[in-house]
């Protein structure tokens, strides 16, 4: 009899199983999502990606930023790309992202395929995850799966990290959305890729101190950056944030920290305090310290992070503009 009830136990279970890892999933993202019900996005986001990159290459680190600006407000729901006079992207972090007419184009042909089925916060962590291949990093698998929101606001985004953060307030920012010090580091090291505006640090090459530049800064390296962003120049031109490799997604950021050769402040601060320190040392493979692989630890985090506060199941919509809430 107590076999008999054994085996029923277990027949019950055998039919459950499948019900819970079912709900699970549900509750989030995971990869694959749309292997039935629009088996070619992938396909379709990557194209879309490389052809614009191929008249455009700074379409690159424009779309990475996108994705992580829009997964620090809001969570990862694809509210960045909405139009209004409110709207995230109003905001002064965001005015100079670039990149939108990339997610729309590719909305535009997934819509034509497999109309109301794909967000365009999935096309965005696609689309992000495509720029970082192209520009010679290694690829990852990226979990969709998750639904655009309705609300999109400027006064949401003042708390993006910013240029001048101490590192104890990136590490806070991060924190807050359930990222480590290790996914910091990881993530900043995306500034491989990327240019940044005179205005956001020609502040550290003048009357920074009593006695001139930013102390943090390579001297060597002030001379040049003073030739390409003079006092009270062109504030919008823009320079390589990583010096030598702006187009190549590498460590060699890393390397410039280390050199004394970060552009922005909150870049730099990154080697000037021990607690970040020992990860741009790993990265760069310092003898004494356990090593990591740059290229695999950034698919991990940029997970992580595109998991942020994402809206499954019923929460949110599926919009058919990215622009427009439905």
């Amino acid at each position: 009899m107590e076999m008999n009830c054994f085996n029923h136990r277990v027949f019950l279970l055998t039919l459950l199983l499948p019900i819970v890892v079912i709900l699970v999933e549900g509750q989030g993202t995971r990869v694959g999502f749309y292997s039935t019900s629009c088996p070619k996005v992938e396909s379709i986001v990557s194209s879309t990606v490389q052809s614009h990159f191929k008249s455009d290459p700074t379409i690159a680190p424009g779309l990475l930023r996108m994705h992580f600006h829009d997964c620090f407000v809001q969570g990862c729901d694809g509210s960045i790309l909405i139009d209004g006079p409110n709207a995230e992207k109003t905001a002064p972090p965001n005015q100079l992202l670039r990149g939108y007419e990339v997610i729309d184009d590719a909305k535009t042909q997934l819509e034509s395929v497999c109309p109301g089925v794909v967000s365009c916060a999935d096309i965005l962590a696609l689309a992000a995850r495509d720029s970082v291949v192209l520009t010679s990093g290694a690829s990852w698998a990226v979990p969709t799966g998750r639904r655009d929101g309705t609300v999109s606001q400027s006064s949401d985004a003042n708390n993006l990290p910013g240029f001048r953060d101490t590192v104890v307030m990136q590490k806070q920012k991060f924190a807050d959305k359930g990222l480590n010090t290790q996914d910091l580091v990881t993530l900043v090291g995306g500034h491989t890729i990327g240019t940044a505006a005179c205005q956001f640090f020609s502040y550290r090459l003048y009357n920074f101190t009593s006695t001139g530049a930013d102390p943090s800064i390579n001297p060597a390296f002030v001379s040049q950056l003073q030739a390409l962003c003079p006092q009270n120049g062109d504030g919008s031109r823009r320079i390589g944030l990583d010096n030598g490799s702006a187009n190549k997604f590498d460590t060699s950021f890393f390397a410039n920290l280390r050199d004394g050769k970060g552009i922005l402040e909150s870049d730099q601060r990154l080697w000037t305090d021990n607690s970040t320190k020992t990860f741009v040392q790993r990265f760069l493979g310092v003898r004494g310290l356990l090593g990591l692989t740059f290229n695999v630890e950034f698919g991990k985090s940029m997970v992580k992070m595109s998991n942020i506060g994402v809206k499954t199941g019923t929460a949110g919509e599926i919009r058919k503009v990215c622009s427009k809430v439905n």
